[in-house]
């Protein structure tokens, strides 16, 4: 089995699983990869914003190497009875045609004017982000992370044969993060989101005047997204909130657990604010995100996954579904 890794959120959803199956089956990691055009933009620098470079792969090798975890980078290495990926925006060449199993990796972005550009046109689906999520139809096996996302997912598109409703690892425990060592306590946390540097608009001024008022004089601690230049936004934090607390890494979803609201604007951290009963705040209709709120099963998601990988493989169903 191939688990290709992205995010660190990804990397460690992935590893989760792949603990699970290592028992029965040779399981390999990769960072996530690309080929074709994507490969060219990658060699030529412009993909270091993506989990095709820069600190997101950065961090998952440094992962991958941390946990001493079996490696083939682009999975070339061998040929795979199964691949197991949080991504269906890139289907490699290497991996068509195999049995796929595709995890929800969590929030999904979204359905913009690039989404609907992707759903009318002959254009790449990463254009339009992870609004996209699932569309390409290429895989075996959808596993989702709640009632309310399979019933997203069925409006974009996909059948409701290739979806299971597993929870997501990562997201279907939060109760575990109330038990921390994160100093901090009864503050307005705001997570921050790479929308500039994925080519989307952000009034970032805007938003964080928005907080201030939210925290109604709580103190403010800013999270800031891996994925962002955090020089640029540390100083606007600075100029407009001098006060505020900012951390460009750590546990974010301890930071959750201990504040009293939630201020996001595109971030699955909220859904960890709503499981914990959270005040929250959101570029999205709360109702909805309540809908979508992954399924708190007690931290069993990874194995309901693991559970899907062995009946795939021990049933040898056949892939069937061909899409670019």
């Amino acid at each position: 089995m191939l688990l290709v890794c992205g995010s660190l959120n990804q990397t460690t959803m992935m590893h989760k699983i792949g603990r699970l199956l290592a028992s029965r089956y040779t399981c390999a990691y990769s960072p996530y990869y690309c080929d074709g055009l994507l490969l060219a933009l990658k060699r030529m620098g412009l993909l270091e914003h993506t989990v095709l470079g820069g600190r997101f792969r950065e961090m998952t090798v440094g992962y991958l190497r941390a946990n001493r975890l079996p490696v083939d980078d682009g999975g070339a290495g061998t040929e795979y009875d199964l691949v197991l990926t949080c991504s269906d925006l890139i289907l490699q060449k290497n991996i068509r045609g195999r049995r796929i199993v595709l995890v929800q990796e969590g929030m999904t972005d979204p359905e913009n004017l690039a989404y609907h550009l992707v759903r009318r046109l002959p254009v790449p689906r990463w254009l339009a982000s992870t609004s996209t999520t699932g569309l390409s139809l290429g895989y075996t096996r959808f596993c989702v992370a709640s009632d309310g996302y399979r019933d997203l997912f069925a409006r974009r598109g996909v059948p409701h044969d290739l979806m299971t409703v597993t929870g997501i690892p990562n997201f279907d425990n939060c109760v575990e993060y109330l038990e921390n060592d994160f100093p901090y306590r009864n503050y307005a946390l705001v997570a921050t989101s790479d929308t500039r540097e994925t080519f989307k608009l952000d009034n970032r001024r805007k938003f964080i005047e928005r907080a201030k008022a939210i925290a109604a004089g709580r103190p403010l601690i800013f999270k800031l997204h891996p994925n962002e230049n955090w020089e640029r936004a540390s100083r606007e934090i600075r100029t407009l909130a001098p006060d505020a607390l900012i951390f460009c890494d750590g546990n974010a979803e301890q930071m959750v657990a201990n504040c009293d609201v939630v201020i996001t604007q595109y971030s699955t951290l909220v859904f960890i604010g709503l499981a914990l009963g959270k005040e929250c705040h959101s570029c999205f209709d709360l109702e909805q995100l309540r809908r979508l709120t992954p399924w708190q099963n007690d931290g069993t998601s990874a194995r309901r996954i693991a559970q899907v990988c062995e009946e795939l493989i021990e049933s040898e169903e056949p892939q069937e579904r061909m899409t670019a």
